[in-house]
């Protein structure tokens, strides 16, 4: 799979980031109580695969039930551009409308019951790997 640099970030430009990723996202449309209310629809990296290369001092955290989820967002605009899912930990869930136009070919986007998270991860047979790193990606800086 070739991977491309998309560029990002948050609404007032404190919070930018850099992640290599498939210019075909796929996306999550989640239902669980803050993704409704946050309308947080997503797509999933490896960690290794995601740089913040601007404004940690401008993100703060905000966790509940299970504290699993870290929901970090800019202290000045409030847009949160990434986080870190519950269902993957070891990797960014990143939101396609903050990445800079350009680099996205296509979106499909993929319904995900959190109203019913446990039942919903234990059915989904790939999200848990979405987060692992694929040895040897081919990666190309788009123009």
């Amino acid at each position: 799979m070739d991977l491309v640099k998309h560029t990002g970030g948050c609404h007032c430009g404190a919070v930018r980031f850099e992640v290599w990723s498939s210019p075909d996202l796929h996306v999550f449309h989640c239902n669980c109580s803050i993704c409704t209310k946050k309308q947080n629809h997503h797509f999933i990296v490896p960690k290794n695969n995601f740089t913040l290369l601007q404004g940690l001092d401008n993100l703060t955290t905000y966790t509940f039930n299970t504290h699993m989820a870290k929901h970090t967002f800019c202290k000045t605009c409030g847009v949160q551009s990434f986080y870190t899912p519950r269902s993957n930990p070891d990797g960014y869930g990143v939101a396609p409308h903050c990445l800079d136009p350009g680099t996205v070919h296509s979106v499909t986007v993929e319904k995900f019951c959190g109203e019913k998270w446990e039942e919903s991860m234990q059915a989904h047979k790939t999200i848990r790997d979405m987060s692992k790193h694929v040895a040897g990606p081919q990666l190309r800086e788009t123009e």
